[in-house]
């Protein structure tokens, strides 16, 4: 699929054009464009070290949400993709270089098409990485909160005072 449709595809789940969806656009668009494919479940595993507007094209092009849980965030604030394929058992991370757009100012429409029209290795550090993805997401049992009753992942439950609570019970508790 060329850019310019996965741009549309991508504009439309995200609601509007932006440079960050574009990063994104050109790391699926190489993503798929090298063996690895759509994930209608937990095929292909995305791990992200940001949280910008990349991600949503992520989710939309590729399949990997943050609810299937084949989305994993790390909140570093770097654009850099991890991509773990369970099929194939292939990793690849994708990183963005550290570079200008040129000595002149480049309007955001500018920056768009220059990203779109790029080849992903003039942006992304590309390397193939150890098959090595996290678990599959897991289904866990929901469990009162001992304190203000909402059901709360039992692997999430803090104990205290002999409480088992939800994490903000628990923060509230403990001050």
């Amino acid at each position: 699929m060329e850019a310019k449709a996965l741009m549309e595809k991508a504009a439309r789940f995200h609601g509007h054009i932006c440079p960050g969806l574009a990063i994104g656009v050109l790391a699926a668009k190489h993503v798929l464009e090298h063996g690895y494919h759509y994930s209608p479940n937990e095929e292909l595993v995305a791990v992200v070290e940001n949280d910008n507007c990349s991600v949503d094209a992520l989710q939309v092009i590729l399949g990997t949400t943050y609810g299937k849980g084949n989305l994993v965030h790390q909140d570093y604030g770097k654009n850099n993709y991890y991509f773990y394929d369970r099929r194939t058992q292939k990793g690849i991370k994708l990183a963005i270089k550290n570079r200008e757009f040129g000595e002149k100012k480049l309007t955001r429409n500018e920056k768009i098409q220059l990203l779109l029209n790029s080849k992903p290795e003039d942006i992304f550090n590309i390397d193939e990485i150890e098959f090595n993805p996290p678990e599959l997401a897991q289904i866990e049992e929901s469990v009162p909160c001992e304190i203000c009753g909402e059901p709360t992942m039992s692997s999430r439950l803090m104990t205290y005072n002999n409480s088992d609570m939800c994490i903000p019970c628990y923060k509230k508790l403990r001050g």
